[in-house]
């Protein structure tokens, strides 16, 4: 049985102030994906890793690979243009079995840690699928100018990433979101809709993504931090 972790990476970074899609962006000299991709390199659990991205930053991940010592990495896969049909392509190149364990994790979640890792693909192989997550801890509403109502909190989660499943289970759901023409917002709501249950995996306020500039700062502050 193999662990293969996919890690799209197809974004164009609209929420922040540089050029570069912010997977790319150097902070503390090193980029973002690369840190992403070094937590995986380490993860005992992890056999192979899959990078699925624009054609023109191909030789970026594959530099990265030698600098980094990434010896997991295989090829890069052409993304789609929405990031499930970028995680699609990279889990339909693969030569995987069956009972293999897909973990899809986003390059701009560079803090997550070994034991999230291990955790998430302990239960995917339990149950067959896992989803990390942390249980909402602020008050939540819904309006748009003003207030329409409050939401009862108990039942919340904010959804991170790794999300882990058996090859075959996500196969079929790949296969019954095609045939429905359903775009989720990320792999869980795809397995769950295709009718299978899903593990949720507690996650970490440090496992957060970075999609502004603000988390951009945010990271360089707390690897300086670890640094020290």
């Amino acid at each position: 049985m193999k662990v293969i972790a996919v890690i799209p990476s197809g974004g164009i970074g609209k929420r922040t102030s540089h050029s570069l899609p912010k997977q790319y962006i150097h902070v503390n000299g090193k980029e973002i994906i690369a840190y992403t991709l070094e937590k995986f390199q380490r993860c005992s659990v992890i056999d192979q890793i899959v990078v699925s991205a624009k054609k023109e930053f191909f030789s970026l991940i594959k530099g990265i690979k030698e600098k980094y010592g990434i010896t997991k990495l295989l090829d890069p896969v052409e993304g789609g243009n929405e990031r499930q049909y970028s995680v699609f392509n990279a889990v339909k190149s693969l030569s995987a079995k069956d009972d293999d364990i897909i973990l899809i994790h986003d390059a701009v979640r560079p803090l997550v840690s070994e034991e999230i890792i291990k955790s998430s693909v302990k239960y995917a192989k339990e149950s067959g699928g896992a989803v990390v997550a942390i249980k909402a801890k602020d008050t939540l509403m819904k309006g748009k100018d003003s207030v329409n109502s409050y939401i009862d909190r108990s039942e919340i989660y904010y959804v991170q990433t790794p999300q882990v499943f058996r090859y075959n289970i996500f196969v079929e759901a790949i296969k019954k979101a095609e045939q429905a023409n359903l775009l989720g917002t990320d792999e869980s709501m795809l397995v769950f809709e295709a009718g299978y249950k899903v593990k949720i995996v507690p996650g970490s306020s440090f496992n957060f993504k970075i999609t502004s500039d603000e988390d951009i700062l945010l990271f360089e502050n707390l690897i300086k931090g670890l640094n020290q």
